[in-house]
């Protein structure tokens, strides 16, 4: 995708009906060793890392849960849209973790300093209207009866960023990830 210069705006959803994502599988993540844990987090930020820096816009569609690594993907890309059912959560600390992929870094620049601090000490679980409320997501709309309503969002989102200038979004992106590192 980042090499495609077809590509002007990249949508993530689910294929699961009420589930966006729902973070790593304990289970497995349990069986492995030290080592084997240090190399699956690192993987898993970098790949967070890597959807964050693509240089065109990326929205997530938050049609469902979006818990743990879940988040921090939707945290990941650029805009977010949830329906009003969905919930959220950097739960890892309900579990003894630590959110590893990035989230500890990009829920603070979403909601502030404090907030961030409140939904990771606790590990709080949010819906789509809360997340709205506090800036986590852009937009926040109803659930439909297909359970693609923020994915429809989502698309006519990206509808309104097709017609701008390419390299002036790309640019535009830019700009604003390397302003917020300073």
């Amino acid at each position: 995708l980042r090499f495609d210069e077809q590509v002007r705006v990249v949508v993530f959803k689910s294929q699961v009906k009420g589930v966006f994502c729902a973070g790593a599988d304990l289970k497995e993540r349990a069986k492995m060793d030290d080592a084997e844990v240090g190399e699956f987090v690192r993987r898993l930020r970098s790949l967070m890392d890597e959807i964050a820096a693509l240089p065109v816009p990326t929205i997530a569609a938050i049609d469902g849960y979006a818990l743990g690594g879940g988040l921090e993907l939707a945290l990941a890309c650029d805009l977010r849209v949830a329906a009003s059912s969905a919930k959220m959560g950097l739960i890892e600390t309900t579990r003894g973790l630590l959110p590893g992929a990035g989230g500890t870094q990009r829920l603070p620049r979403c909601v502030g300093i404090g907030l961030a601090k409140e939904l990771i000490f606790t590990g709080r679980q949010i819906d789509g209207e809360q997340a709205a409320s506090m800036g986590l997501v852009n937009h926040s709309v109803p659930q439909n009866s297909e359970g693609d309503a923020a994915y429809q969002r989502a698309l006519a989102l990206a509808k309104e960023i097709l017609p701008q200038a390419p390299f002036a979004v790309k640019m535009g992106k830019l700009a604003i990830n390397k302003g917020m590192e300073v």
